[in-house]
């Protein structure tokens, strides 16, 4: 069902009438979809909602799929007059509720049980995170796509749940117009939502600063920003761009979620804004946690506090020893907002949900992101899947992406995916870049952007590109919520499927010749031997 108010009302129905919901987004007619059928082979379904206009034209893609050709559809939108036969069914908080499926972006998708227990829990803790609740007059604007948690349970359920009133606007609004997002905040006069982080950067790039003048975003007090790496670089320049539009900083709700924990595990505290930390980049490589000095710097942005009622413990993933403070390890979550585990995958269920610390009989969800906790708060590093390991130094996708990004004008802020792979010949890992280029590129730009991203991985990152490609806009794979699909990204490079502008394989062996830095020359040995320095006795050394 397209996000509209038929999908509320279907799916509040579906717990009405104690079935089991599987939030679904609607398949295109024109093509093949994959994931729809996998899904439904998955669950076995017995019914599936639509529109009656979107059911019309769904005959041809039914009819090529046994599992859905199979099923009793039922256009949601059509009166059924049934009320008079209606009966409570009884449903308990042990009671599965709905099957949340993973957005996909490092593994297939798997379906999530959620209980009614479940969800109530974890809509208690999103109305705890606030300490002076909902006011009367809140009100909320969500574009997020109702199929998938942050947009369902953020932006249906949880209004639903404190009683306050929200606004519904489709994901393809948004991504078609991003002024229409903050036109409707600002004509609500709407004080909640929630984006990820490359909306912000969309709204930046996409609206004029002329268009801005007319806004009143003076009662947006809380935006939820989560379900990706979230960068400080992107919250000061919204907060730039439409501060004169009454946009405060302290909005902004910097928060850590996932389907298995139903959605919410850490945000906050409310009101304060995000809180930042500068650390070594060096240091984090080595999963360890060190201030920053001069010369080797990353400013992190902290996803909150754990919730009240939830515990989040710091592990390593291959010990599956607690980490020490201040190490980097993966995030493991134990309260009643985790789900019971995938369905119809016993073990992944077991390896993933049923996880546990040495002197602790808890049950703890494997997260499989990375991270770490600062004085109460929860910083996320990474995806333990996304990790990039050549010759021996471990590198984060989103930071290669981010130093790319930035090189040139002509590539895209938050469209980019960092990931290695095999050479044909065996050899080595290699690294490569896909990133799209904004509809301004030219091609005699080619060769400067690849100059560009080699000297920024080079001065930044301390690595070369083995493989950079340019793709145009909207050809890297994302979820349908919007994440980053660096798998599916690799697969399409690799079978010559990307949608590509342009493409280096140039080989670059030495850094130096890209910093313009004579081969004989022991200024790079220096710069890393005083960084190195710095880093070890934690002090600030200025350049000489």
């Amino acid at each position: 069902i397209p996000p509209a108010l038929d999908y509320a009302a279907a799916s509040f129905g579906c717990r009405y009438a104690g079935v089991v919901a599987v939030p679904a987004y609607p398949a295109n007619p024109r093509r093949p979809d994959p994931r729809i059928p996998s899904m439904a082979r998955d669950c076995e379904p017995e019914v599936a909602l639509t529109t009656s206009a979107l059911l019309s034209r769904l005959d041809h893609w039914r009819g090529g799929d046994e599992q859905l050709a199979a099923l009793r559809w039922i256009a949601a939108d059509e009166p059924l007059d049934c009320a008079a036969e209606w009966r409570d069914p009884g449903a308990r908080g042990s009671d599965l509720a709905m099957l949340q499926y993973t957005s996909g972006s490092t593994a297939a998708p798997k379906g999530v049980m959620l209980s009614h227990r479940n969800l109530l829990h974890n809509l208690s803790l999103i109305r705890s995170a606030f300490p002076v609740r909902h006011a009367p007059d809140d009100v909320g604007v969500f574009w997020l796509p109702p199929f998938h948690d942050m947009g369902l349970i953020g932006g249906i359920l949880q209004p639903c749940y404190v009683g306050r009133g929200a606004v519904l606007m489709s994901s393809a609004t948004f991504l078609q117009r991003p002024l229409a997002w903050l036109e409707a905040m600002s004509k609500y006069r709407a004080t909640t939502s929630a984006a990820p982080n490359f909306a912000f950067d969309l709204c930046v790039e996409r609206i004029q600063r002329e268009e801005a003048r007319g806004l009143d975003l003076s009662a947006w007090h809380t935006v939820f920003d989560g379900a990706e790496p979230i960068r400080a670089e992107t919250i000061d320049r919204f907060t730039r761009a439409f501060g004169e539009a009454g946009f405060r900083r302290e909005a902004f709700f910097p928060c850590y979620g996932l389907a298995e924990g139903t959605l919410f595990v850490s945000g906050g505290p409310w009101s304060q804004g995000p809180s930042t930390l500068d650390v070594s980049r060096a240091a984090l490589e080595e999963k360890r946690v060190r201030p920053a000095t001069a010369g080797d710097r990353l400013r992190l942005v902290a996803s909150g506090s754990p919730a009240s009622g939830q515990t989040v413990r710091i592990v390593d993933p291959d010990t599956l020893l607690p980490c020490d403070d201040r190490r980097v390890g993966e995030i493991w979550v134990a309260g009643e907002s985790v789900a019971a585990g995938y369905w119809n995958k016993p073990q992944e269920s077991r390896d993933t949900f049923d996880a546990r610390v040495s002197g602790d009989d808890r049950r703890y969800l494997r997260t499989g992101d990375l991270g770490f906790l600062d004085d109460g708060q929860l910083f996320v590093t990474g995806r333990l899947k996304d990790l990039i390991i050549l010759n021996g130094r471990n590198y984060y996708p989103q930071d290669l992406e981010l130093a790319a990004e930035r090189s040139h004008p002509s590539l895209r802020p938050g469209h980019a995916a960092a990931f290695a792979f095999h050479a044909v010949d065996g050899g080595h890992e290699q690294l490569a870049l896909a990133l799209e280029v904004t509809r301004h590129h030219r091609e005699t730009e080619n060769e400067a952007v690849f100059t560009a991203v080699r000297r920024a991985l080079a001065e930044r990152e301390g690595v070369l590109p083995d493989v950079i490609v340019l793709v145009r806009q909207n050809g890297i794979p994302r979820t349908s919520s919007g994440k980053v699909q660096r798998r599916a990204t690799r697969t399409r490079l690799l079978e010559n499927a990307l949608d590509c502008v342009a493409r280096s394989d140039e080989r670059v062996d030495d850094i130096a010749d890209v910093l313009g830095i004579a081969s004989d020359s022991s200024a790079p040995l220096e710069a890393w031997l005083r960084r190195w320095v710095a880093d070890e006795l934690q002090i600030d050394v200025r350049p000489v």
